[in-house]
């Protein structure tokens, strides 16, 4: 190292701590400066801090006043109000104590009055004993006088007027008896007949229907030929596959369908339409017919039931009973439909029904049951009454509606007021005017024919048809027939009428053999 070197760094270092000592200098100078500015502002906040306490101070000594002054103001309310309501109750107390003194003085002269009345009811309680005590004495006197001009006890003659009121007061509610009794039937009658008025008014079905025919349109004399076939072929096949009877006469342009049973006579009707219009007639064409006809049938009777059913708004019937509802669409009486019939009685009687307080439905479901066997009648024995109760039981109905079915016609005893409202309706709705459009001569020749027959009888009276041809009554000769021969003559009757006559249901013969012995005392 040089000498110029060394004096360099000598010059360096000197310069570097007059530097550094410089700057400590003035670092020092100005940390005395900040010291003393931080005492000055020190001296500041504390002088602020305390002119806010004193501020402070005084506002809360003042607030602390104010709320005293409106506690002083509150509580010396307060005081006014309680001295207020004591001097209210103290008035109070005062006016009823004024009060009591007035009721208490009031309650002394009271019991004053009453006492002096008690004093004077004891003297006329007194007085009324005194007067009671001699009216029984010239009571006891006076009995004795009439006891002793009558020759009657007391008690004789108390028995007697009892016996001769208690006649006079029977004679008198006797009287009101008939009297009321001759009011309620005048009243019961009237309001029977304006509740039928009512029930047929609301239900006013078409009263007929479209009777079923028996007769169909042949177009030509040569159709008649190839409906019988060759050697009869097509009409036998046609007769025993239908059922019924085919009458081909010199009748022009029609062939007459002959069955008792209208399903089948339908069936066959329709079948043969069909074949004349197909023109094809052979066994096996008409053996196809028949049987998509009988199917169709089928099914339009079941579509019948249910909407019958519907109609009357009835659920929950066996569905044999639903097809033999829907045969009825075929089955006609007097040229009333059936089945529009049995809608009609339902509506009827479940409307009587209502009106009187019973289950309308189940009214109307006695009705559109109640004429069912007329459906199988030409099937089976009896009349349709009793063969629709079997039915209808069988089925599973209940107790009512075969009742109703049973005992529409009054054959048995009535059980269910139900059946006799079947009843009503069913008459209703058969004797309605236009209803039933059976001419007067063909009604009375059908009776006629029936009597006629029974009078061929030897020892035959007198015949009678009654219910409108549903019953003969047949009188015999009692001196030349005896109850063997009237039991032979009942039974040969009852065969010719099924020989010789094609009717509905069933008809009853009754035979009467009578002695008659007369003598006259002189």
């Amino acid at each position: 190292m040089t000498a110029e070197t060394a004096q360099f760094i000598l010059y360096c270092l000197f310069f570097f701590f007059l530097g550094v000592a410089a700057v400590l200098a003035v670092a020092q100078r100005m940390y005395a400066r900040f010291q003393q500015r931080l005492e000055t502002q020190a001296k500041e906040i504390k002088e602020a801090a305390k002119r806010e306490a004193e501020v402070e101070r005084n506002r809360i000594i003042v607030d602390a006043k104010e709320q005293a002054l409106q506690l002083r103001r509150d509580a010396e309310q307060e005081l006014a109000v309680e001295r207020n309501q004591q001097h209210k109750l103290i008035s109070k107390l005062e006016r009823r104590e004024e009060l009591l003194v007035t009721q208490e003085e009031s309650l002394i002269k009271q019991q004053r009055g009453l006492e002096h009345s008690q004093t004077v009811l004891t003297k006329k309680t007194r007085d009324l004993d005194q007067q009671r005590e001699l009216l029984q004495q010239r009571i006891d006197e006076q009995t004795k006088v009439l006891e002793k001009a009558s020759g009657l006890s007391r008690t004789e003659a108390t028995d007697q007027l009892l016996d001769s009121l208690r006649d006079e007061l029977q004679s008198e509610v006797g009287a009101t008896l008939l009297k009321h009794q001759k009011i309620l039937e005048q009243r019961v009658e009237q309001q029977s007949r304006e509740m039928l008025l009512t029930a047929i008014q609301r239900f006013a079905s078409a009263h007929t229907a479209e009777s079923t025919t028996s007769t169909v349109d042949v177009p030509t004399d040569d159709m008649k030929g190839r409906i019988i076939g060759r050697e009869g072929r097509n009409i036998r096949a046609f007769e025993k596959k239908t059922g019924v009877d085919l009458i081909i006469d010199d009748t022009p342009g029609v062939v007459i369908v002959s069955a008792f049973d209208p399903v089948r006579r339908e069936i066959a009707r329709a079948s043969l339409e069909k074949l004349i219009t197909d023109g094809r007639i052979h066994p096996s064409k008409i053996e196809e017919t028949v049987d998509a006809t009988e199917k169709e049938i089928d099914s339009f009777i079941e579509r019948k039931g249910i909407e019958a059913a519907d109609e009357i708004n009835v659920s929950g019937l066996h569905q044999r009973v639903i097809k033999m509802l829907g045969r009825l669409h075929f089955r006609t009486s007097y040229s009333q439909n059936v089945l529009r019939h049995s809608v009609e009685v339902a509506f009827i009687s479940g409307l009587l029904a209502e009106m009187i307080g019973l289950d309308g439905d189940l009214g109307r479901r006695a009705g559109l049951l109640h004429d069912i066997g007329k459906a199988a009648d030409h099937e089976l024995e009896g009349g349709h009454p009793k063969i629709g109760g079997d039915l209808l039981a069988r089925s599973g109905e209940c107790d009512v509606v075969v009742h109703a079915a049973r005992g529409h016609h009054d054959e048995i005893v009535t059980e269910y007021p139900y059946t006799m409202l079947v009843a009503t309706a069913d008459a209703c709705s058969a004797s309605r005017p236009g209803a039933r459009r059976e001419s007067l001569e063909r009604y009375v020749k059908r009776m006629e024919e029936l009597e006629a027959i029974a009078k061929r009888f030897d020892g035959v009276h007198q015949a009678f048809a009654i219910s409108a041809g549903r019953e003969l009554r047949v009188l015999v000769n009692s001196e030349n027939t005896d109850d063997q021969h009237a039991a032979v003559i009942c039974r040969e009757i009852a065969k010719a009428f099924e020989q010789e006559l094609t009717y509905p249901g069933e008809i009853k013969v009754t035979v009467v053999r009578e002695s008659h012995f007369i003598e006259v005392a002189k």
